[in-house]
């Protein structure tokens, strides 16, 4: 099956992917910006860790986006967020679109 329809993907984010941790802190990889389908709303979901965080945003985008847990993600309002989980769909043999689920702090 193909990706999400680019009509559905309404908003534009930039994502900087994490690359891992150096003596500095952090190390990101250069902005991509991507089409994507952002809600900002409050939900509690469960982190890479296994611990009960809360989630301000929810991006919706292309099954091929490269966004590891952890990296920056600057919303169309201009929030700079991480990424807390990311979660990939398919259903292979079905008609749905495959795609992408962010879900930021």
């Amino acid at each position: 099956m193909t990706g999400v329809p680019g009509w559905l993907l309404r908003h534009t984010v930039a994502v900087e992917p994490y690359l891992g941790d150096s003596a500095y802190g952090p190390t990101y990889g250069p902005p991509v910006t991507v089409r994507a389908l952002v809600a900002e709303t409050v939900r509690t979901v469960r982190d890479r860790e296994g611990r009960e965080v809360t989630s301000t945003a929810q991006i919706i985008a292309e099954p091929d986006l490269d966004c590891p847990a952890e990296s920056r993600l600057t919303l169309p309002s201009g929030r700079i967020t991480r990424a807390l989980t990311v979660a990939h769909h398919s259903a292979p043999g079905l008609p749905v679109p495959e795609s992408v689920e962010v879900m930021c702090e």
